[in-house]
């Protein structure tokens, strides 16, 4: 294949009600440094290692006119057809903090079959986030 045609995974998208809220709940909460914030609070950016998480507000008439307006998942027991994953060497302590910054407790971390330690927890905008450790062979 083309190095010319060779994807390179750019960013993932959150749609949120309000972005700098958003940007700066993830800074605190999960510990993300902010890479950008655009003076219209219409983008910002987080650093996460080689890929970008980047927020912009659910309804913007540039998206909802070409793919369709985002669904809103506000019920606790409705989720978002995509979640946000972070891993962390200390499982604990992360779902700690991110509970201490606004991040609302869906399941306490706790060991998994294949070898991973996960929790999740809600973002401001009702987001599953999953806080986990690497995957271990």
């Amino acid at each position: 294949m083309s190095s010319k045609l060779t994807p390179a995974f750019a960013y993932t998208v959150v749609y949120v009600k309000d972005v700098a809220k958003s940007v700066s709940f993830y800074a605190n909460a999960f510990g993300c440094n902010v890479r950008r914030l655009d003076e219209s609070h219409r983008w910002g950016e987080l650093e996460s290692g080689q890929t970008t998480i980047a927020f912009t507000p659910k309804h913007q008439h540039e998206t909802d006119d070409v793919t369709g307006e985002v669904e809103d998942t506000t019920r606790s027991q409705k989720r978002e057809a995509v979640e946000v994953c972070f891993a962390y060497e200390d499982v604990d302590a992360a779902y700690k903090r991110a509970v201490e910054n606004g991040a609302v407790p869906v399941h306490e971390p706790e060991g998994k079959e294949w070898g991973q330690k996960v929790g999740y927890v809600r973002d401001i905008d009702g987001i599953v986030v999953r806080i986990g450790s690497h995957v271990r062979s």
